[in-house]
This record gives C-alpha cells, sequence and structure tokens, in this order.
C-alpha cells in the first residue's frame, strides 16, 4: 500500500543459513550469558560459598556413607579424592542441564518479540555451569596438595572430558527446553532425574564395583565414561579407563546431542506461538 513494503524477518531455513545467523547474534550470546552470571553472582556472598559447600558436603557425605559404612573400595585413591573427582564433573553436568532445560521458559519475552536463533539461549545458560566448575576445582586442587597427589601428562585431557559432560548437558537441554515449551510438566521432572542419576553414576563409588558381565550395559549412562575420565586424568595410574563402555558412552552421547540439535530445529518455528 502507498508504495510501501513489507519487511518480513525469517529465521534462516538451510543450515548454512542458520549457522550464519548464530554467528551474526554472537554478541547476544556473550549478553545472555554475561548476564546469567551476573543475576547468580552479583551483590551476593552466598552464591560463591555455595558453588563451595555443595561439592565439598556431598563429598563428605559420600565418604562416611560408602567408604566407613559400606567400606567400598576406592582403587587406590584417597576416598575424598576419588568422590570429588567424580562429583564436580556431575555437578557440572546437572547444574548445565538444569539451567538450560528451564532456558526457554525463564526467557519467554525475549523469545516472543524479536527473532534470534532460539538455540543461543540454552547455549549461553551453560555458560555459568563453567562458572561453577572453575571454582570447584580451588577445592580439588587443595585435596590434591593435601594428599600429596601429584597429576602426570593425563591431566592436559581434562578438557576433553569436560567437553564431553558440556556436549552432554546441552543436547539434554535441547531435548528438555523444546519439550518444556509445549509439556511444562517436564520443568518438574528434571530435579527428580538429576537426584536419581547421581546415585546411579559411579560418584560416590568406582565402576570396578560392577560385575564385570554388567560394566557394558552400565556404561549406557553415559556419564560413567566421563567421570571415569576424570578420575584417570586426575589420578592418573591408579586409575584404569573401560574402554569399551567409555566409547559406548562417547557415541551415546553424540546420538543424544545431534538428536537433540535436530528435534530443537524441528520445534523452533513454534516457540513464539505456544510459550
Amino acid at each position: 500500500m502507498n508504495g510501501q513494503r513489507e519487511l518480513l524477518i525469517e529465521p534462516g531455513r538451510t543450515a548454512g543459513q542458520y549457522w550464519r545467523d548464530i554467528w551474526l547474534y554472537r554478541e547476544l550470546f556473550l549478553f545472555l550469558a554475561w548476564r546469567d552470571i551476573l543475576v547468580r553472582y552479583k551483590q551476593t556472598v552466598i552464591g560463591i560459598i555455595w558453588s563451595l559447600l555443595r561439592p565439598l558436603l556431598t563429598m563428605i557425605v559420600f565418604t562416611v556413607v560408602f567408604s566407613k559404612l559400606a567400606r567400598l573400595p576406592s582403587d587406590g585413591i584417597p576416598y575424598p579424592v576419588m568422590v570429588y573427582c567424580g562429583m564436580i564433573p556431575w555437578q557440572f553436568f546437572s547444574n548445565a542441564l538444569s539451567e538450560s532445560s528451564n532456558s526457554l521458559i525463564d526467557n519467554a519475552n525475549l523469545l516472543t518479540k524479536v527473532y534470534f536463533p532460539r538455540i543461543i539461549v540454552p547455549a549461553s545458560s551453560v555458560v555459568v555451569s563453567l562458572v561453577d566448575f572453575a571454582i570447584s576445582l580451588v577445592i580439588l586442587g587443595g585435596l590434591l596438595l593435601w594428599y600429596g597427589i601429584i597429576p602426570d601428562w593425563r591431566i592436559c585431557l581434562l578438557p576433553l572430558f569436560l567437553v564431553q559432560a558440556l556436549v552432554f548437558a546441552f543436547g539434554c537441554g535441547l531435548w528438555i527446553s523444546a519439550l518444556n515449551v509445549q509439556y511444562r510438566d517436564f520443568r518438574y521432572v528434571i530435579p527428580f532425574a538429576v537426584q536419581f542419576g547421581l546415585y546411579i553414576s559411579p560418584v560416590g563409588f568406582t565402576s570396578s564395583i560392577v560385575p564385570e558381565q554388567w560394566r557394558l550395559l552400565y556404561s549406557l549412562n553415559p556419564m560413567v565414561g566421563v567421570i571415569e575420565g576424570f578420575r584417570w586424568a586426575i589420578a592418573g595410574q591408579a586409575t584404569q579407563i573401560y574402554w569399551p563402555g567409555y566409547l559406548l558412552s562417547l557415541a551415546l552421547i553424540l546420538i543424544i546431542s545431534i538428536g537433540g540439535f535436530f528435534w530443537f530445529r524441528r520445534m523452533e518455528r513454534t516457540f513464539a506461538d505456544t510459550i
């Protein structure tokens, strides 16, 4: 009308266009990540202290229950170190999963106002968990000094296992955040799933107590390979990786993450209308 044209803004439909859009909106990713960090830590002490106390207190409880009462083996590692090496990747995964799973609901007002690749929202929420992970490493360093443990060259591979935990948490977060938009019940399932997963993952014990014939089946929990990898990288020769189970865990992480990406892309166009 009157010589005016309408401007229609659409998301990139092809994979190439979508990745281009993500790059163009990289500043939004950084803004959302920085905002979440500020909200969690600015003008608060308990947030930082809690990031230190939660894994420390869990380590103490697990050490008492599994070492002193159940008398489970620790594969030659001091039990507090063994537990804490399993606790920090699990805490990172659970925090990243919880934050990313609820990220679309928590940013509903933003989703309905302007277009941007929605995958930026769950991706930016994972950054907060990296801050908690970095804080937890402070206690780990203190434990290693206390028990006189000096990591060898394997410690250089620690970022590899951290990336695995990140990819797994992000992949699960893509699945659940998309489902959360349509079915709000999923936000109540996540805390239970995280708590349940803590006890079926080798955090308070080592995978070596699992009978050999069941270890491959046990590795269907992808965090088994991640946690074993953390202990192997930190404790060195005191622990061993069950390679068939590790490769199975790695394959499952890739399948879940790739599937989560395509599921998220499929549901993305309906978020603004549904949320």
